[in-house]
């Protein structure tokens, strides 16, 4: 099972625009078009998107920082494998934290941080394709963080949501159509009414969702995995 990262790897990470190097990295990793098992070098990343290996060396330790790849000396980068208990363990303490999160974030939203949190639901809700819609999916409640106003809570969360992402595509958990940016802007619209109860209800509901889903497909690849 892949090492959870110390309190002293998580470190502050910008919001990038959509179309960056890093998000398109990780939409690829999404999609299944880097898994696992894929033979990658930064020479390889680097030709795939057309950049330089200084580039993609940058993001490769960023998406390293949020476990999502392995690196290791003398080794490949490497997408990591998630197992079903990691998975849960991630559930838990993302839902633990989160909570906290969204309690503050009721308490210190303001109307300038709450567009940028507009943004990316509408990008969500006109997102055709798998690996953006998780991303973005994920990009809400990171920025949901930042806006609590803890900053290590927020870094916390910075190493959980990216994880949950990387397993709800390598577990092939099927997305929701419209109720996926439906859930994320009723939450949005109970922060901006300062409407703890409702908003602490709606991240419950939408976590309840997830963990369900999650380790029911989870659960189906680890017998693959055993049976194969």
């Amino acid at each position: 099972m892949n090492s959870f990262a110390s309190p002293q790897t998580l470190v502050t990470l910008p919001f990038p625009p959509p179309d960056d190097l890093y998000s398109r990295v990780f939409d690829a990793i999404l999609e299944q078009q880097i898994h696992p098992c894929s033979r990658i070098t930064e020479e390889s990343l680097g030709q795939m998107f057309g950049v330089r290996r200084s580039d993609i060396r940058s993001v490769l330790t960023r998406l390293s920082h949020q476990q999502v790849i392995i690196l290791r000396a003398n080794h490949r980068p490497r997408v990591a494998t998630l197992d079903l208990e990691q998975t849960r363990q991630t559930l838990h303490a993302r839902r633990l934290t989160e909570v906290t999160l969204v309690q503050l974030a009721c308490q210190q939203a303001d109307p300038h941080d709450l567009q940028g949190m507009r943004v990316v639901v509408d990008r969500l809700r006109l997102s055709a394709k798998r690996g953006p819609a998780i991303r973005l999916a994920g990009e809400f409640h990171l920025r949901l963080a930042e806006i609590a106003g803890n900053a290590p809570l927020a870094h916390f969360l910075g190493s959980l949501v990216p994880l949950t992402s990387l397993a709800i595509a390598q577990f092939a958990v099927p997305l929701e159509g419209n109720c996926v940016w439906q859930e994320h802007q009723n939450i949005l619209e109970a922060v901006e009414r300062k409407d703890t109860v409702r908003a602490l209800s709606l991240l419950n509901r939408h976590l309840d969702y997830l963990e369900a889903t999650l380790m029911n497909a989870a659960a189906v690849v680890h017998q693959n995995r055993v049976a194969g």
